[in-house]
Parts: structure tokens; C-alpha cells; sequence
């Protein structure tokens, strides 16, 4: 009958309702890059784990105006500068939690614990997921990954030329690279792949092959980037990769990638390109809507630039992923 209510019988009970609980919480940066974590006490949810600090929205407080308040009591100093790093997600089966994550750049005063809870400072690369809830290994994967993410340019008929341009990128600072060369055969491939590697290794920076990983297994590099198609046919994500990403197109994609552990995507297009100027865009609100309910960093994708990295922030993603807004001429 409409409107009625379901019979749970003699030897069921109604499931007791999820909480949801809307978090705020903060990535503090010191000056060389460490971030400051603290233990939550052993007799609470999640308790001895370390985490990001801040806490619960009071009712009708917007996240940044909760994290200022609770860094505030919590540790005893201000907040001045910062930005959105990464929303999450995450059902714990008794409680669902929603984490709105800010990248803290600047802020007055010494973190103290003011509750008693122990602290410490711990550089993004040494953070073990294990000792953090569940809920927390997006945000440290996001701490991981830089905002800027070069996809290489045309294949190269003059890999001399093409080298250069890498290498006048990586000083202009770019920290993350994937190898983009579909239309050079394997043997063309690895040579390049291992000229990129020598220069993103001393540039300080990380090469990702975008290949099928059969084929690039032995070469050196810092992780794999797999397209649509391939992530569709991966099964369980490597072992030995130690920096996995896949390019996305919808929700389906996006959960298959966070299913796999992968540790980002790429997500697109946002605007028009000048390679597939007609194809259909998803706008910086279509965007927005699936970044949002990614369980792992999403980078923006698709006639972007430098230049559309605030307004990607303040959407949701880790950064912009370019070619041409990245793969420098001079």
C-alpha cells in the first residue's frame, strides 16, 4: 500500500539510522613542505589514529569559517591564508563523514595541543595511510600530487627539439609529467622514456608512462598513466607501481579508478580544445558535481592553463593537467 511502512517481523530490527557527520579540517604547511598531524584520543571513533586537525560544522557555518574556529581552540593559532585541497566522502558503515580538506599556507602563532592531543609534523611522502582513518588517504594522496600536471605535447619528430621543451618546462617548474606518445612505436618509446626519466630526475620531478604496462615494465619511472580504455580492462591495480592515475570521462570511470586504488584522475574535457574543438565539455559545473563525489584527487582536463588553476581549486580539483597550457615553446 502507498505509504505504508515495511514489516521487519519477529526476527528483524530497522537498521539504525547512519549519521552523517560534516567535518572541516586543515593541512597545515611549515616551511619545508612537513605537515602538522595530530593523534585523536584511544577512546573515540577512529581513536589512536593520527589525522588532519579541525572538527564538526556548528549549524549553519560554512566549512573555512569552522576550520579558523577549531584550529583556533584546538591549537591556539590563526589561520591567514589557505585553500580547498580535496572533499571526501567516506561511509564507515555506522556514521557517513564528510571531510572538506583545506591546504593551509599561512597562519599565526605554535600549534600547541590545547586538548592534550599529541602533534607532529610529517612529510606528505612519509605518511602511512594504515595509521590514519580510512576516510584520510585521499587527502594525503592529494598532499602527495603537485597542482600543476604536464601532458607532453605532439609526438616527436625531432626528439632533440622535444626534450628541450621538457626540459624548459621542468624548469619553469613542473613537478609532475606524463610521457604522451601514442603514435611512436615501442622501441622509439622506451628510448624517449629514458631520456625523460634522466631529466625529470634531475629536475626533481616525476615521470608517468602513459603505455600499457606490459610493455614499460622494466623501464624506470615513477608510475603509470592508463587511459579510458585500459583502466576499463584492469583487473587490480600493480603492485610495483608506486604512482598510479587513469583518464576519465564520467562517474563510472571515476569509481572504477577509486575502486583500484588508484592515487588521481584526470577528468575531462572542461572547455573546448584546440584538438577536439566540438567534442562535449562538462563545464566547470559538470565538473564540480562528479570531482565532488570522487573518492580520490581529480585533476581538471581540457583547454586549461595556468591561469585556471584558482578557479579549478575553488571547483574541487587537485590542480589543471594540460598540454599546451604547460609544454613550453622557449
Amino acid at each position: 500500500m502507498s505509504g505504508s511502512t515495511p514489516s521487519t517481523g519477529p526476527d528483524t530490527e530497522p537498521a539504525a539510522p547512519q549519521r552523517r557527520i560534516h567535518v572541516a579540517a586543515g593541512a597545515l604547511l611549515d616551511a619545508t613542505g612537513r605537515v602538522l598531524v595530530t593523534r585523536r584520543p584511544g577512546n573515540v571513533h577512529q581513536g589512536g589514529l593520527w589525522e588532519f586537525p579541525g572538527g564538526k560544522l556548528e549549524p549553519g557555518e560554512v566549512a573555512w569559517a569552522a576550520l579558523v574556529r577549531e584550529l583556533r581552540e584546538e591549537l591556539g593559532v590563526e589561520v591567514q591564508a589557505g585553500r580547498p585541497l580535496i572533499r571526501v566522502h567516506h561511509d564507515y558503515g555506522d556514521r557517513r563523514v564528510v571531510l572538506e580538506v583545506f591546504l593551509v599556507s599561512a597562519f599565526a602563532g605554535e600549534p600547541r595541543g590545547l586538548e592534550g592531543q599529541p602533534l607532529d609534523w610529517v612529510a606528505p611522502a612519509a605518511m602511512d595511510p594504515l595509521h590514519f582513518p580510512a576516510a584520510d588517504k585521499p587527502i594525503i594522496d592529494a598532499l602527495r600530487l603537485p597542482p600543476r600536471y604536464l601532458i607532453t605535447g605532439p609526438d616527436p619528430c625531432d626528439v632533440p627539439g622535444f626534450l628541450c621543451r621538457l626540459e624548459t618546462s621542468l624548469a619553469a617548474g613542473i613537478e609532475l609529467v606524463q610521457l604522451r606518445a601514442h603514435a611512436i612505436d615501442d622501441p622509439a618509446y622506451r628510448e624517449l622514456a629514458r631520456k625523460a626519466f634522466d631529466l625529470c630526475e634531475a629536475a626533481g620531478a616525476k615521470l608517468l608512462l602513459n603505455r600499457d604496462p606490459q610493455r614499460v615494465a622494466d623501464l624506470s619511472a615513477h608510475g603509470l598513466h592508463l587511459q579510458a580504455a585500459a583502466l576499463r580492462r584492469q583487473r587490480e591495480r600493480p603492485a610495483d607501481v608506486a604512482l598510479l592515475g587513469a583518464s576519465c570521462h564520467d562517474a563510472a570511470e571515476l569509481d572504477r579508478a577509486a575502486a583500484l586504488g588508484l592515487d588521481y584522475a584526470l577528468l575531462g574535457p572542461v572547455m573546448p580544445t584546440t584538438t577536439h574543438p566540438q567534442a562535449a565539455t562538462l563545464g566547470w559545473p559538470g565538473f564540480a558535481a562528479l570531482a565532488d563525489r570522487a573518492a580520490l584527487p581529480v585533476y581538471a582536463l581540457g583547454g586549461l592553463s595556468e591561469g585556471d588553476l584558482q578557479r579549478s581549486f575553488a571547483h574541487g580539483a587537485q590542480g589543471v593537467a594540460a598540454i599546451s597550457g604547460f609544454w613550453r615553446a622557449d
